[in-house]
C-alpha cells in the first residue's frame, strides 16, 4: 500500500474506526499508482467520507471530523465514549440515509399502535413472528438490515434505529441461531420509532439487548410493552405452565401446542416463559427443539433485504459498499 494512503487508514483508525469498516468503504478502483495524482488522492477521500459520515473537507486536510458528532441517544453507553458516540453515530447515519433512499414508500404506520399493527397482521398470518415483521417494515417503507461490518473494533451495538425526515430504517447488529430473540429485537427497534423515540435525534443505538437490560428507562420500557404487545397481544404477558417441573424438550412441546390458541409464535412464548420464570438457558436450548438446527439468521433478513432494495437508486459506489456491509453479492 502507498504511503499517502497508509497515512489516511492509520488516521481513521486513531479514530476509533475499525480496520473491517474502513476496508468495506475503501473503494474498489483504487489503485497503489492514483496516490501520485492529487486528484486520484482526493476522490479517494471524498469516496471514504461519503461512506463513513466523515467531513471530506476535515480528510482533504488529513484530520477525521464525523458529521454526526454527538447528536443521537444512546442507550447503555457511559459518558466517557464521546468518539465512539460519534462513530456509531455518523456510520448509522449514513447507512439509513442509503437505505431510505433506496427504499420505496407505499404504506405507513402513521395513527397505528402495537395492538392494531397486530390485528392486522393477524389476519394474514397465525402469528406475528420475523418473517411478517420484515414483510410489515419493508411494505411500510421501512428497511431492516443486519450489519456484518462494525465500526468499531472494541464494542458492537446490539441494534439501532436512524431517522431521515419522517422515515426510518432500523439496523440490526447482534445475530442470533433462532428467529425468536431477532423477532423481539425488531419489534423493539420498531416500538422506538412508532413511538416518536427519535424526534430529536437523528438515531438511537441500543447497545446491549433489551430483553437482559435490569433497569430500563422510561423509552426502553415503553419499547419493550409495544413489542410485547406486537409479539404476543399484551404489554405484559401473564404465561403460565401447568408442568411443576420441565426440561427443554417438554418446554418446547409445551409452548408448540400452546401457540395456536395464544396466537404467540412457539419461540417467542418459550422466551415469555423464560422471562416470567427465570429460565433462560433452558429456554433457550427449547429453541433448537422448537425450529430444529441453528443458523445465523442475519443471512435471512439480508437475503430479504436484497430483493427489496432498489439497488438502481444507489450509485454504483453506495450499493457496492451497503453490499460489503451486509455481506451479500449484488
Amino acid at each position: 500500500m502507498d504511503l499517502d494512503s497508509s497515512k489516511l487508514r492509520r488516521g481513521l483508525r486513531e479514530a476509533g474506526l475499525s480496520d473491517q469498516v474502513i476496508d468495506a468503504a475503501w473503494p474498489s478502483w483504487w489503485r497503489d499508482e492514483l496516490a501520485a495524482d492529487p486528484s486520484g488522492r482526493a476522490e479517494l477521500r471524498f469516496a471514504l467520507a461519503r461512506k463513513l459520515g466523515v467531513s471530506p473537507k476535515g480528510l482533504l486536510g488529513e484530520r477525521v471530523e464525523f458529521v454526526w458528532n454527538d447528536e443521537a441517544k444512546f442507550k447503555h453507553l457511559s459518558t466517557e465514549d464521546g468518539a465512539q458516540r460519534a462513530a456509531l453515530t455518523s456510520f448509522g447515519v449514513t447507512i439509513g440515509r442509503m437505505l431510505v433512499r433506496a427504499t420505496p414508500r407505499p404504506g405507513s404506520l402513521e395513527g397505528l399502535d402495537a395492538f392494531l399493527i397486530r390485528e392486522a397482521m393477524l389476519t394474514s398470518q397465525q402469528f406475528v413472528d420475523l418473517g411478517g415483521l420484515l414483510a410489515l417494515c419493508w411494505a411500510v417503507g421501512i428497511p431492516v438490515i443486519h450489519l456484518r461490518v462494525f465500526p468499531l473494533e472494541a464494542k458492537s451495538m446490539h441494534a439501532m434505529v436512524v431517522r431521515v425526515d419522517d422515515r426510518f430504517a432500523i439496523l440490526l447488529g447482534r445475530d442470533a441461531s433462532y428467529p425468536a430473540p431477532i423477532a423481539f429485537t425488531l419489534a423493539h427497534e420498531l416500538g422506538h420509532a412508532v413511538l416518536g423515540h427519535l424526534r430529536d435525534a437523528p438515531a438511537l443505538v441500543d447497545l446491549k439487548d433489551p430483553a437482559t437490560v435490569v433497569e430500563p428507562d422510561d423509552q426502553e420500557s415503553e419499547a419493550d410493552q409495544f413489542a410485547l404487545s406486537l409479539l404476543t397481544g399484551r404489554p405484559d404477558p401473564e404465561i403460565t405452565t401447568s408442568l411443576t417441573s420441565f426440561n427443554a424438550p417438554t418446554l418446547a412441546d409445551a409452548v408448540i401446542r400452546a401457540a395456536p390458541s395464544y396466537h404467540i409464535e412457539p419461540g417467542t412464548l418459550a422466551l415469555c416463559v423464560a422471562h416470567r420464570t427465570g429460565a433462560w438457558p433452558m429456554a433457550m436450548s427449547a429453541l433448537k427443539f422448537i425450529y430444529g438446527q441453528p443458523g445465523p439468521i442475519w443471512k435471512d433478513v439480508n437475503a430479504y433485504a436484497g430483493t427489496q432494495i432498489d439497488w438502481g437508486e444507489l450509485g454504483s459506489e453506495s450499493a457496492e459498499y451497503l453490499q460489503n456491509i451486509m455481506d451479500i453479492r449484488g
